[in-house]
Protein backbone atom coordinates (compact mmCIF):
# COMPACT_ATOMS: atom_id res chain seq x y z
CA UNK A 1 0.00 0.00 0.00
CA UNK A 2 1.55 3.31 -1.00
CA UNK A 3 1.79 6.19 1.46
CA UNK A 4 1.37 9.29 -1.23
CA UNK A 5 -1.81 10.95 -2.31
CA UNK A 6 -3.10 10.08 -6.14
CA UNK A 7 -5.97 11.38 -8.39
CA UNK A 8 -7.85 8.56 -7.12
CA UNK A 9 -6.77 9.71 -3.24
CA UNK A 10 -6.49 13.06 -3.14
CA UNK A 11 -5.39 13.76 0.56
CA UNK A 12 -2.75 12.54 2.56
CA UNK A 13 -4.54 13.02 5.86
CA UNK A 14 -8.16 13.16 6.65
CA UNK A 15 -9.28 14.00 10.48
CA UNK A 16 -12.59 12.31 11.49
CA UNK A 17 -14.25 13.34 14.04
CA UNK A 18 -12.72 17.17 13.32
CA UNK A 19 -15.75 19.46 15.10
CA UNK A 20 -15.28 17.09 18.80
CA UNK A 21 -13.67 18.35 21.37
CA UNK A 22 -10.03 17.10 20.80
CA UNK A 23 -10.60 16.90 16.79
CA UNK A 24 -10.35 20.81 16.97
CA UNK A 25 -6.65 20.69 18.21
CA UNK A 26 -5.68 17.94 15.97
CA UNK A 27 -7.15 20.18 12.73
CA UNK A 28 -5.07 22.97 14.11
CA UNK A 29 -1.96 20.59 14.21
CA UNK A 30 -2.24 19.90 10.84
CA UNK A 31 -2.83 23.11 9.68
CA UNK A 32 0.68 23.97 11.45
CA UNK A 33 3.11 21.39 10.31
CA UNK A 34 1.49 20.86 6.76
CA UNK A 35 4.48 21.86 5.19
CA UNK A 36 6.22 18.77 6.73
CA UNK A 37 4.89 16.56 4.72
CA UNK A 38 6.05 14.72 1.34
CA UNK A 39 7.42 17.40 -0.88
CA UNK A 40 6.52 20.09 1.47
CA UNK A 41 2.69 19.91 1.53
CA UNK A 42 0.07 17.91 3.10
CA UNK A 43 -3.41 17.86 1.24
CA UNK A 44 -5.83 17.19 4.06
CA UNK A 45 -9.63 17.41 4.90
CA UNK A 46 -12.19 17.40 7.72
CA UNK A 47 -14.82 14.88 8.19
CA UNK A 48 -17.66 14.49 10.74
CA UNK A 49 -21.45 14.33 10.57
CA UNK A 50 -22.04 18.26 10.57
CA UNK A 51 -20.72 19.91 7.49
CA UNK A 52 -21.79 23.21 9.33
CA UNK A 53 -19.88 22.00 12.47
CA UNK A 54 -16.80 21.66 10.26
CA UNK A 55 -17.26 24.57 8.49
CA UNK A 56 -17.15 26.63 12.08
CA UNK A 57 -13.48 24.50 13.16
CA UNK A 58 -11.89 25.37 9.96
CA UNK A 59 -13.12 28.86 10.56
CA UNK A 60 -11.78 28.76 14.61
CA UNK A 61 -9.07 27.36 13.51
CA UNK A 62 -7.89 29.87 10.76
CA UNK A 63 -8.99 32.67 13.03
CA UNK A 64 -6.66 31.29 15.65
CA UNK A 65 -3.65 30.13 13.60
CA UNK A 66 -3.91 33.45 11.19
CA UNK A 67 -4.53 31.51 8.16
CA UNK A 68 -7.49 32.55 6.57
CA UNK A 69 -6.67 30.47 3.35
CA UNK A 70 -7.35 27.16 5.37
CA UNK A 71 -11.14 28.29 4.54
CA UNK A 72 -10.54 27.88 0.43
CA UNK A 73 -7.84 25.51 0.95
CA UNK A 74 -9.10 22.57 3.34
CA UNK A 75 -11.99 20.35 1.94
CA UNK A 76 -14.63 18.82 4.59
CA UNK A 77 -16.00 15.70 3.86
CA UNK A 78 -19.83 14.58 5.85
CA UNK A 79 -19.45 10.56 6.94
CA UNK A 80 -20.87 9.31 9.92
CA UNK A 81 -20.04 5.96 11.82
CA UNK A 82 -23.68 5.28 11.78
CA UNK A 83 -23.68 4.87 7.81
CA UNK A 84 -21.00 2.38 6.68
CA UNK A 85 -21.11 4.06 2.74
CA UNK A 86 -20.36 7.38 3.97
CA UNK A 87 -17.16 5.91 5.74
CA UNK A 88 -15.86 3.79 3.03
CA UNK A 89 -16.58 6.81 0.17
CA UNK A 90 -14.00 8.55 3.08
CA UNK A 91 -11.56 6.23 3.32
CA UNK A 92 -11.28 5.89 -0.47
CA UNK A 93 -10.54 9.53 -0.63
CA UNK A 94 -7.57 9.79 1.99
CA UNK A 95 -3.92 7.67 2.58
CA UNK A 96 -4.31 7.66 6.67
CA UNK A 97 -7.82 8.50 8.46
CA UNK A 98 -6.94 10.36 11.64
CA UNK A 99 -10.00 9.16 13.95
CA UNK A 100 -11.03 11.24 16.62
CA UNK A 101 -14.58 9.87 17.16
CA UNK A 102 -14.94 8.07 20.73
CA UNK A 103 -15.52 6.27 22.81
CA UNK A 104 -13.65 3.80 20.64
CA UNK A 105 -15.96 0.64 22.18
CA UNK A 106 -19.02 2.37 20.33
CA UNK A 107 -17.58 3.97 17.60
CA UNK A 108 -14.25 2.97 16.62
CA UNK A 109 -14.41 -0.34 14.88
CA UNK A 110 -16.74 1.12 12.11
CA UNK A 111 -13.88 3.10 11.16
CA UNK A 112 -10.90 0.50 11.34
CA UNK A 113 -13.25 -2.03 9.20
CA UNK A 114 -14.08 1.05 6.31
CA UNK A 115 -10.28 1.59 6.26
CA UNK A 116 -8.98 -1.87 6.43
CA UNK A 117 -11.50 -2.59 3.40
CA UNK A 118 -10.99 0.66 1.30
CA UNK A 119 -7.23 0.70 1.32
CA UNK A 120 -6.37 3.61 4.09
CA UNK A 121 -4.21 3.87 7.09
CA UNK A 122 -5.51 4.34 10.39
CA UNK A 123 -4.16 6.10 13.13
CA UNK A 124 -6.21 6.93 16.55
CA UNK A 125 -5.68 8.34 20.01
CA UNK A 126 -7.62 6.06 21.91
CA UNK A 127 -7.19 4.50 25.74
CA UNK A 128 -8.76 1.64 25.91
CA UNK A 129 -6.74 -1.20 25.91
CA UNK A 130 -10.32 -3.78 25.62
CA UNK A 131 -10.72 -2.01 21.60
CA UNK A 132 -6.91 -1.74 20.85
CA UNK A 133 -6.54 -5.26 21.67
CA UNK A 134 -9.41 -6.53 19.88
CA UNK A 135 -8.98 -4.91 16.95
CA UNK A 136 -5.53 -6.49 16.84
CA UNK A 137 -7.39 -10.06 16.85
CA UNK A 138 -10.10 -9.30 14.66
CA UNK A 139 -7.99 -7.29 12.12
CA UNK A 140 -4.39 -7.67 12.08
CA UNK A 141 -4.55 -10.60 9.21
CA UNK A 142 -6.65 -8.84 6.89
CA UNK A 143 -4.75 -5.24 7.23
CA UNK A 144 -1.63 -7.37 6.43
CA UNK A 145 -3.09 -9.16 3.17
CA UNK A 146 -4.25 -5.43 2.61
CA UNK A 147 -0.78 -4.40 3.22
CA UNK A 148 -2.83 -1.42 5.31
CA UNK A 149 -1.27 0.13 8.76
CA UNK A 150 -3.33 0.40 11.98
CA UNK A 151 -1.68 1.92 14.65
CA UNK A 152 -3.89 2.68 17.67
CA UNK A 153 -2.80 4.80 21.23
CA UNK A 154 -0.99 7.28 19.03
CA UNK A 155 -1.95 9.99 21.65
CA UNK A 156 -0.94 10.86 25.20
CA UNK A 157 -2.07 7.22 25.56
CA UNK A 158 0.57 5.89 24.54
CA UNK A 159 3.43 7.45 22.81
CA UNK A 160 5.05 8.96 25.63
CA UNK A 161 5.37 5.71 27.54
CA UNK A 162 5.78 3.75 24.68
CA UNK A 163 8.55 5.66 23.27
CA UNK A 164 10.19 6.40 26.15
CA UNK A 165 10.85 2.72 27.05
CA UNK A 166 12.08 2.42 23.33
CA UNK A 167 14.19 5.31 23.67
CA UNK A 168 15.69 4.07 27.40
CA UNK A 169 16.66 0.68 26.05
CA UNK A 170 18.43 2.64 23.09
CA UNK A 171 20.64 4.78 25.33
CA UNK A 172 21.48 1.85 27.65
CA UNK A 173 24.69 0.38 27.16
CA UNK A 174 24.40 -3.86 26.97
CA UNK A 175 20.78 -4.99 27.78
CA UNK A 176 17.87 -3.30 29.49
CA UNK A 177 15.63 -5.86 31.03
CA UNK A 178 13.27 -3.47 33.29
CA UNK A 179 11.67 0.13 33.46
CA UNK A 180 9.43 1.92 35.84
CA UNK A 181 7.75 5.48 34.71
CA UNK A 182 6.14 7.59 36.98
CA UNK A 183 4.26 10.46 35.45
CA UNK A 184 3.33 14.07 36.81
CA UNK A 185 1.30 16.70 35.52
CA UNK A 186 1.62 20.22 36.33
CA UNK A 187 -0.93 23.00 36.10
CA UNK A 188 -0.82 26.90 35.71
CA UNK A 189 -2.98 29.44 38.03
CA UNK A 190 -6.25 28.41 36.12
CA UNK A 191 -5.37 25.45 37.12
CA UNK A 192 -6.56 22.37 34.74
CA UNK A 193 -9.02 19.44 33.57
CA UNK A 194 -10.01 16.99 31.23
CA UNK A 195 -12.74 16.49 28.45
CA UNK A 196 -15.22 13.93 29.95
CA UNK A 197 -15.40 12.12 26.82
CA UNK A 198 -12.12 10.24 28.35
CA UNK A 199 -13.76 9.89 31.79
CA UNK A 200 -17.01 8.26 29.94
CA UNK A 201 -14.21 5.86 28.64
CA UNK A 202 -12.34 4.72 32.09
CA UNK A 203 -16.34 4.50 33.09
CA UNK A 204 -17.25 2.10 30.43
CA UNK A 205 -13.67 0.13 30.51
CA UNK A 206 -13.63 -0.62 34.57
CA UNK A 207 -17.30 -2.16 33.57
CA UNK A 208 -16.31 -4.09 31.23
CA UNK A 209 -12.81 -5.70 32.63
CA UNK A 210 -13.93 -9.18 32.68
CA UNK A 211 -14.29 -8.87 28.65
CA UNK A 212 -10.83 -7.89 28.35
CA UNK A 213 -9.48 -10.81 30.25
CA UNK A 214 -11.52 -13.39 28.09
CA UNK A 215 -10.57 -11.77 25.22
CA UNK A 216 -7.14 -11.71 25.85
CA UNK A 217 -6.70 -15.81 26.43
CA UNK A 218 -8.29 -15.76 22.47
CA UNK A 219 -4.78 -14.75 21.40
CA UNK A 220 -2.86 -18.21 23.14
CA UNK A 221 -0.30 -16.27 23.93
CA UNK A 222 2.46 -17.34 25.79
CA UNK A 223 4.11 -16.21 28.56
CA UNK A 224 7.12 -13.11 27.53
CA UNK A 225 10.13 -14.02 29.18
CA UNK A 226 11.43 -12.64 32.35
CA UNK A 227 14.98 -11.68 31.61
CA UNK A 228 17.12 -10.54 34.65
CA UNK A 229 15.89 -9.72 37.88
CA UNK A 230 11.99 -9.82 38.18
CA UNK A 231 10.87 -6.30 38.05
CA UNK A 232 8.74 -6.07 41.62
CA UNK A 233 5.19 -4.97 41.88
CA UNK A 234 4.50 -2.09 43.78
CA UNK A 235 1.36 -1.30 45.99
CA UNK A 236 -1.81 -0.07 45.38
CA UNK A 237 -0.53 3.47 46.99
CA UNK A 238 2.93 4.08 48.31
CA UNK A 239 5.53 6.97 48.74
CA UNK A 240 7.36 7.11 45.85
CA UNK A 241 11.32 8.09 46.47
CA UNK A 242 11.89 8.22 43.09
CA UNK A 243 9.59 11.41 42.25
CA UNK A 244 8.96 11.61 46.32
CA UNK A 245 5.18 11.73 45.94
CA UNK A 246 2.63 9.67 46.60
CA UNK A 247 1.97 7.24 43.89
CA UNK A 248 -0.10 4.65 42.47
CA UNK A 249 -0.06 1.95 39.29
CA UNK A 250 -1.08 3.45 35.76
CA UNK A 251 -4.58 2.70 35.31
CA UNK A 252 -4.55 3.92 31.45
CA UNK A 253 -3.34 1.78 28.32
CA UNK A 254 0.20 2.70 28.98
CA UNK A 255 1.31 -0.89 30.53
CA UNK A 256 -1.29 -3.11 27.68
CA UNK A 257 0.69 -0.88 24.63
CA UNK A 258 4.61 -1.16 25.92
CA UNK A 259 3.35 -5.31 26.60
CA UNK A 260 2.18 -5.85 23.42
CA UNK A 261 5.47 -3.44 21.61
CA UNK A 262 7.77 -5.68 23.63
CA UNK A 263 5.76 -9.06 22.53
CA UNK A 264 6.25 -8.10 18.98
CA UNK A 265 9.41 -6.76 19.00
CA UNK A 266 10.69 -9.80 20.55
CA UNK A 267 9.01 -12.03 18.33
CA UNK A 268 9.44 -10.22 14.96
CA UNK A 269 13.33 -9.15 16.05
CA UNK A 270 14.68 -11.13 18.43
CA UNK A 271 15.17 -7.78 21.49
CA UNK A 272 15.13 -8.83 24.72
CA UNK A 273 11.87 -8.11 26.17
CA UNK A 274 11.56 -4.94 28.89
CA UNK A 275 9.45 -5.71 31.99
CA UNK A 276 7.52 -2.61 32.61
CA UNK A 277 5.81 -0.63 35.65
CA UNK A 278 4.07 2.13 35.44
CA UNK A 279 2.74 4.44 37.89
CA UNK A 280 1.64 7.91 38.20
CA UNK A 281 2.28 10.89 40.97
CA UNK A 282 -0.91 12.11 42.79
CA UNK A 283 1.11 14.47 45.32
CA UNK A 284 0.89 14.88 49.22
CA UNK A 285 -1.55 13.61 51.84
CA UNK A 286 -4.68 15.39 50.68
CA UNK A 287 -4.75 14.50 47.55
CA UNK A 288 -4.65 10.78 48.55
CA UNK A 289 -7.73 11.41 50.61
CA UNK A 290 -9.77 12.83 47.65
CA UNK A 291 -7.96 10.32 45.87
CA UNK A 292 -9.19 7.53 48.27
CA UNK A 293 -12.73 9.07 48.30
CA UNK A 294 -13.18 9.60 44.40
CA UNK A 295 -12.10 6.08 44.02
CA UNK A 296 -14.52 4.41 46.35
CA UNK A 297 -17.24 6.05 44.80
CA UNK A 298 -15.88 5.44 41.32
CA UNK A 299 -15.54 1.14 42.01
CA UNK A 300 -18.83 1.30 43.73
CA UNK A 301 -20.96 2.80 40.93
CA UNK A 302 -19.50 2.15 37.84
CA UNK A 303 -20.67 -1.55 38.67
CA UNK A 304 -24.34 -0.64 38.09
CA UNK A 305 -26.30 0.81 35.24
CA UNK A 306 -27.71 3.40 37.24
CA UNK A 307 -24.59 4.07 39.26
CA UNK A 308 -22.72 4.52 35.26
CA UNK A 309 -25.72 6.97 34.34
CA UNK A 310 -24.48 9.33 37.41
CA UNK A 311 -20.73 9.08 37.06
CA UNK A 312 -21.52 10.23 33.43
CA UNK A 313 -24.48 12.52 34.15
CA UNK A 314 -21.89 14.51 37.15
CA UNK A 315 -18.27 14.36 35.82
CA UNK A 316 -17.06 17.06 37.82
CA UNK A 317 -19.01 16.44 41.14
CA UNK A 318 -17.44 12.65 41.28
CA UNK A 319 -13.92 13.68 40.15
CA UNK A 320 -13.23 16.61 42.43
CA UNK A 321 -13.21 18.64 39.14
CA UNK A 322 -10.68 16.98 37.19
CA UNK A 323 -13.14 15.19 34.38
CA UNK A 324 -15.26 18.51 32.85
CA UNK A 325 -18.44 18.65 30.12
CA UNK A 326 -17.05 22.15 28.98
CA UNK A 327 -13.60 20.60 29.03
CA UNK A 328 -10.10 23.15 29.96
CA UNK A 329 -9.63 26.44 28.54
CA UNK A 330 -7.04 27.85 26.30
CA UNK A 331 -5.36 29.28 29.43
CA UNK A 332 -5.39 26.13 31.17
CA UNK A 333 -3.87 24.49 28.26
CA UNK A 334 -0.74 26.89 28.38
CA UNK A 335 -0.10 26.56 32.16
CA UNK A 336 -0.26 22.62 32.30
CA UNK A 337 2.46 20.09 31.53
CA UNK A 338 3.50 16.50 31.90
CA UNK A 339 6.81 14.48 33.08
CA UNK A 340 7.25 11.07 32.31
CA UNK A 341 10.40 9.83 34.46
CA UNK A 342 11.63 6.61 32.94
CA UNK A 343 14.05 4.08 35.57
CA UNK A 344 15.76 1.29 34.20
CA UNK A 345 18.01 -0.82 34.79
CA UNK A 346 19.76 -3.87 32.80
CA UNK A 347 23.08 -5.43 32.13
CA UNK A 348 26.34 -3.88 31.04
CA UNK A 349 28.04 -5.25 27.51
CA UNK A 350 29.57 -8.63 28.17
CA UNK A 351 27.78 -9.14 31.48
CA UNK A 352 25.10 -12.41 31.61
CA UNK A 353 22.06 -11.81 32.53
CA UNK A 354 20.63 -14.50 33.31
CA UNK A 355 23.35 -14.48 35.94
CA UNK A 356 23.48 -12.18 38.86
CA UNK A 357 21.57 -9.01 39.50
CA UNK A 358 21.44 -6.00 37.37
CA UNK A 359 24.12 -3.95 37.13
CA UNK A 360 24.01 -1.13 35.94
CA UNK A 361 20.92 1.90 36.06
CA UNK A 362 19.60 4.60 33.53
CA UNK A 363 17.00 7.36 33.98
CA UNK A 364 15.34 8.98 31.27
CA UNK A 365 12.84 11.93 31.00
CA UNK A 366 9.83 12.72 28.15
CA UNK A 367 8.07 15.70 29.04
CA UNK A 368 6.02 17.76 27.24
CA UNK A 369 2.81 20.75 27.37
CA UNK A 370 -0.60 20.21 28.38
CA UNK A 371 -1.20 16.07 27.53
CA UNK A 372 -4.86 15.94 26.64
CA UNK A 373 -4.78 18.52 24.14
CA UNK A 374 -1.66 19.91 23.06
CA UNK A 375 0.55 16.66 23.36
CA UNK A 376 -1.92 14.36 21.82
CA UNK A 377 -2.29 16.14 18.43
CA UNK A 378 1.43 16.02 18.35
CA UNK A 379 1.83 13.14 18.87
CA UNK A 380 -1.09 11.74 16.68
CA UNK A 381 -0.04 14.32 14.20
CA UNK A 382 3.59 13.42 14.08
CA UNK A 383 2.90 9.44 13.87
CA UNK A 384 0.66 10.63 10.29
CA UNK A 385 3.81 12.78 8.91
CA UNK A 386 6.39 10.17 9.94
CA UNK A 387 4.41 7.27 8.01
CA UNK A 388 4.14 9.36 5.08
CA UNK A 389 7.81 10.32 4.74
CA UNK A 390 9.28 6.81 6.40
CA UNK A 391 7.36 4.22 4.29
CA UNK A 392 10.41 1.88 4.24
CA UNK A 393 10.96 1.95 8.08
CA UNK A 394 7.06 0.82 9.11
CA UNK A 395 6.99 -3.26 9.59
CA UNK A 396 7.13 -5.09 6.68
CA UNK A 397 3.67 -5.84 6.62
CA UNK A 398 0.85 -3.94 7.35
CA UNK A 399 -1.42 -4.70 10.54
CA UNK A 400 -2.77 -3.63 13.75
CA UNK A 401 0.03 -2.12 15.23
CA UNK A 402 0.90 0.14 18.45
CA UNK A 403 2.80 2.81 18.32
CA UNK A 404 6.25 1.49 19.32
CA UNK A 405 5.75 -1.68 17.19
CA UNK A 406 4.70 1.15 13.90
CA UNK A 407 8.03 3.14 14.56
CA UNK A 408 10.56 1.32 16.36
CA UNK A 409 12.96 2.06 12.96
CA UNK A 410 12.09 5.63 12.22
CA UNK A 411 12.70 8.80 13.56
CA UNK A 412 9.93 9.86 15.31
CA UNK A 413 11.57 10.51 18.36
CA UNK A 414 13.56 13.50 16.54
CA UNK A 415 10.15 14.97 14.79
CA UNK A 416 8.70 15.03 18.63
CA UNK A 417 11.33 16.64 19.83
CA UNK A 418 11.23 19.02 17.21
CA UNK A 419 7.67 19.61 18.33
CA UNK A 420 7.83 19.77 22.54
CA UNK A 421 7.85 16.31 23.12
CA UNK A 422 11.30 15.81 24.65
CA UNK A 423 13.32 13.15 25.47
CA UNK A 424 16.57 13.27 27.39
CA UNK A 425 18.87 10.94 29.35
CA UNK A 426 19.68 12.16 32.68
CA UNK A 427 21.69 10.03 34.63
CA UNK A 428 23.54 6.82 33.49
CA UNK A 429 25.09 4.64 36.41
Amino acid sequence: MALTSSAARPYHIIIFGASGFTGQFVVEEVARTSAEGPRGAVRWALAGRSRAKLDKVLEQASEALGKPELKSEVDIIVADVGEPDSLAAMCKQGVIVLNCVGPYRFYGEAVVKACVENGAHCIDICGEPQFLEGMQLNYHSQAADKGVYIVGSCGFDSIPADLGVLYTRDQFKGTLTAVESFLTASTGPEGGCIHDGTWQSAIYGFADSGKLRSLRKKFDHKPLPVVGAKIKRRSALFFSDEIQQYSVPFMGADPSVVKRTQRFLAEEHNKTPVQYGAYAGIGGITSVIKLLFAGMMFWFLVKFSFGRNLLIKFPEFFSFGFFSKEGPTRKQLEGSSFRFAFFGEGYTEGQDPSQGKPNAKIRTLVQGPEPGYVATPIAMVQAAITMLNEPNSLPKKGGVYTPGAAFANTTIIDRLNNHGIQFSVLEVS
